[in-house]
């Protein structure tokens, strides 16, 4: 009898019939927390492990039975002064104790909470669904985010789960994490699919808040394992757009190993609602 599967971990989405997250069709796991902190991130509610509450300002009708909910008094049906402009609700999260009450009683689903706590089980239970979509089509897993090596217990154990059953598995990664999780890891990883944003260090630290010494290490290091690897650049322009910065990541990953395929990702526009629903600022202007 197979070992009931106890791991726990955070995610805030998962997609089924994914078709862009490697071969085939797909089941992908969003995972909370990531070590950095690029500007252009078109899924900011995944930058932060801790899960938090927001309001999609298009969906809300300003029935108020939000703020009338809260025991904490956190929420506020703000007017505005001139006549042609719509009540918003305003969320101070420094009162926010997560009790759900105003995610309960929202009519439209307009504030939501930015990931949930699951188990290994339950996230197990989910991709099976579709196993049958994976075998037909050469699909399977991939664990996202965030950054799945955040969290190297939960994404093992959910890797591990899917290799017992036979569903091939991919990761989509930074790299930017110690070696060890990234070596227990990869035993169970059929596929990585690496994003490699900036070559210059110095450009690399300014724009996402670290250095890439450690994410051209593992790089070389996943390069030597034999496992399938593709490498995309995500394209944000004036930054990681230019010609030399693609030519400098080529000549890296050629050097490495000349098989690998590089694709350009062009930058979701949509990104800059979700900092609107985190009423945070969105820097890509």
């Amino acid at each position: 009898m197979e070992n009931l599967i106890e791991g726990t971990g955070t995610i805030f989405k998962i997609k089924r019939f994914s078709v862009h997250d490697g071969p085939g069709i797909r089941t992908s796991v969003f995972l909370k927390g990531c070590p950095l902190s690029c500007i252009w991130c078109h899924s900011p509610e995944g930058i932060s492990s801790e899960i938090s509450i927001w309001h999609d300002q298009s969906l809300c009708i300003a029935c108020s039975d939000c703020v009338k909910s809260c025991p904490e008094k956190a929420l506020e049906l703000v007017s505005l002064p001139q006549p042609e402009s719509q009540p918003y609700i305003s969320i101070n999260l420094k009162l926010c104790t997560l009790t759900g009450d105003c995610v309960h009683v929202c009519p439209t689903g307009a504030i939501q909470y930015t990931g949930t706590k699951t188990s290994v089980s339950s996230v197990i239970d989910k991709i099976t669904k579709d196993i049958l979509y994976y075998r037909m089509s050469g699909g399977g897993v991939t664990l996202t985010g965030g950054e799945p090596l955040f969290q190297p217990d939960f994404s093992s154990e959910i890797l591990e789960a899917c290799r017992k059953r036979k569903i091939h598995t991919a990761i989509e990664t930074s790299l930017f994490c110690e070696r060890e999780p990234l070596s227990r890891i990869s035993d169970f990883v059929d596929m990585f699919i690496i994003d490699m944003k900036i070559s210059d260090p110095v450009q690399h630290t300014r724009f996402t808040g670290k250095s890439n010494e450690s994410i051209r290490e593992n790089f070389r290091y996943i390069a030597k394992s034999g496992k399938q690897i593709i490498v995309r650049i995500p394209m944000i322009e004036g930054i990681t757009d230019s010609e030399e910065n693609i030519n400098a990541i080529q000549e890296f990953v050629r050097k490495t190993n000349s098989r690998i395929p590089i694709e350009h990702i062009p930058y979701n526009p949509l990104a800059e609602n979700n900092y609107k629903r985190l009423s945070i600022p969105f820097l890509m202007k």
